[in-house]
């Protein structure tokens, strides 16, 4: 079989970004891709033919790196040069089977301009193309393109045939109910099987949160809620929770000056008085989601709107309601809505609480007699828990303005066979912020970011890859220590199948 080199990032705990190349396909030159990545970066091989060529195209693409360098992150992205999985580059493994975890694509803002959103500049939003929280026409594209590349990496490594149809119970297609995540699964099914008829399990009322998918608190008593805010306390540092926003006060001033939040109706009225750093609440409610009040759940919304603008809008200067921002600009923007992300979702007794559903149904999916290809489609938030579950080492994420849960970005658990032995790799896979822009296709020489992730305990092998019981075990530890939690009031409260 053919097998192809691409771009894979192994992070590397506690060391600085640096940047790498991408391998080829024979005689064929592969690009790199240039935002987030250091000036260090590499030329990758390439046929005699094209070197010249390829020469001049390393050395502007350095050139774009190293304007949009930024600054050192907790984690290393160390090209491994394969593609999805270290086990692609050469003959000795053969692909088993796939699970995906994705986040759904590019949505509208989850509240609409008539809301606060729309009090907080005297700017006019971006003109979305769908409903308040909805996938727009750009997600929906950018999903099918990225269906299309699992498609012609899975054929190429021959776990399916070009034109697959399936047969009963070889794939699975599950998302929330909502239509953000119903959309992305449908536009993702499209683009990997175009001819086959394909079923996205909905599994409660169209439009609302499926319990499997809600990242909520379902065990709760007095000792759980004091470990809880003492996790998120210790996020704090010394000041504790009240210390949560210290480091984003820069990103709060940036944030407000390019809204221009003082000309908004919500700052004229004193319904809003700016961004405090010592503000933030922790709510935490039984057979709830857990959440916040205060400055940074405002900034995150405000964030969370100002960057699905910048992927939508080409023009950089209308993206920023008329300002002028950096790469480095747009990075602190973001950062409020990582922090967010992180304080509420990844604390190691949060994280278990949370995610429980879906690290069974993970489980179960990799395990599935005569299962293939599973898709699962949530939220952020689903994935921030699982990866914490599972002791994921930090990381920070190359060549994206959101550093740990990108937009449309997916957790893939890939199985692999030698010597009748299973491996599993278990990788990130995104749109770069640029291919997101410009509508990149998506081929086997252009592949989406990938990053091999790396948890606290367990080891690769020589080829980068897990032994497969070892990342079984892992998930099972994570789904026992739910188990585990203390319940023992009236609060306790089973998770919903």
């Amino acid at each position: 079989m053919k097998k192809h080199r691409f771009k894979v990032l192994s992070l590397l705990l506690a060391l600085s970004l640096t940047a790498a190349g991408c391998g080829k396909t024979a005689g064929t030159a592969s690009s790199a891709d240039s935002a987030g990545t250091s000036s260090a970066q590499t030329a990758e091989s390439v046929s005699a033919g094209s070197a010249a060529a390829a020469e001049s195209t390393a050395s502007a693409q350095a050139a774009d790196s190293q304007s949009a360098q930024t600054e050192s992150t907790p984690a290393a992205a160390e090209d491994t040069g394969y593609g999805v999985s270290p086990a692609a580059a050469t003959d000795q493994y053969t692909l088993k089977k796939v699970v995906i975890m994705s986040r759904h694509n590019i949505r509208a803002p989850l509240s609409g301009g008539d809301s606060l959103l729309g009090k907080m500049t005297p700017h006019s939003w971006f003109p979305w193309t769908s409903n308040a929280s909805e996938l727009s026409l750009k997600g929906g594209i950018l999903e099918t393109m990225m269906g299309q590349y699992f498609k012609k990496w899975m054929e190429s490594e021959g776990l399916i045939p070009e034109n697959y149809h399936p047969a009963e119970g070889e794939v699975r297609f599950y998302a929330n109910a909502k239509q953000r995540t119903q959309a992305t699964a449908r536009y993702f099914a499209s683009g990997m099987l175009p001819t086959a008829p394909i079923e996205i399990e909905q599994h409660v009322e169209f439009d609302t949160m499926d319990p499997v998918f809600t990242p909520q608190i379902t065990v709760l008593n007095g000792e759980i809620e004091d470990t809880l805010l003492s996790e998120i306390a210790g996020m704090g540092g010394e000041s504790g929770i009240a210390g949560l926003g210290d480091d984003l006060a820069d990103a709060y001033a940036l944030l407000a000056d390019v809204l221009d939040v003082e000309e908004s109706e919500a700052y004229k009225s004193g319904e809003f008085t700016g961004f405090k750093t010592d503000d933030t609440e922790i709510v935490l409610t039984v057979n709830e989601e857990p959440g916040m009040k205060g400055s940074l759940k405002t900034a995150t919304s405000l964030s969370d709107a100002l960057i699905l603008q910048y992927y939508e809008n080409l023009d950089d200067k209308e993206a920023a309601f008329g300002h002028d921002l950096t790469k480095e600009d747009w990075l602190k923007l973001a950062s409020i809505k990582d922090a967010y992300s992180d304080i509420l979702y990844t604390g190691p007794s949060m994280s278990v609480n949370i995610a429980h559903p879906l690290l069974q149904e993970i489980y179960s999916e990799l395990n599935a007699e005569g299962r293939i290809f599973t898709f699962l489609c949530g939220h952020d938030s689903n994935i921030a828990g699982i990866l914490a579950a599972m002791q994921v080492q930090d990381y920070s994420l190359p060549e994206t303005l959101e550093r740990k849960t990108p937009i449309g970005f997916k957790l893939v658990f890939e199985i692999w066979e030698k010597d009748g032995e299973e491996y599993c790799a278990v990788n990130l896979c995104y749109q770069s912020t640029d291919q997101i822009r410009n509508l990149t296709s998506l081929s086997l020489e252009e592949p989406p970011v990938i990053v091999s992730m790396n948890f606290n305990g367990l080891e690769k092998n020589e080829d980068g890859l897990y032994r497969r019981a070892d990342v079984e075990n892992r998930l099972m530890e994570a789904i026992s220590a739910y188990d585990e939690l203390p319940a023992d009031t009236e609060e306790e409260l089973a998770p919903a199948a």
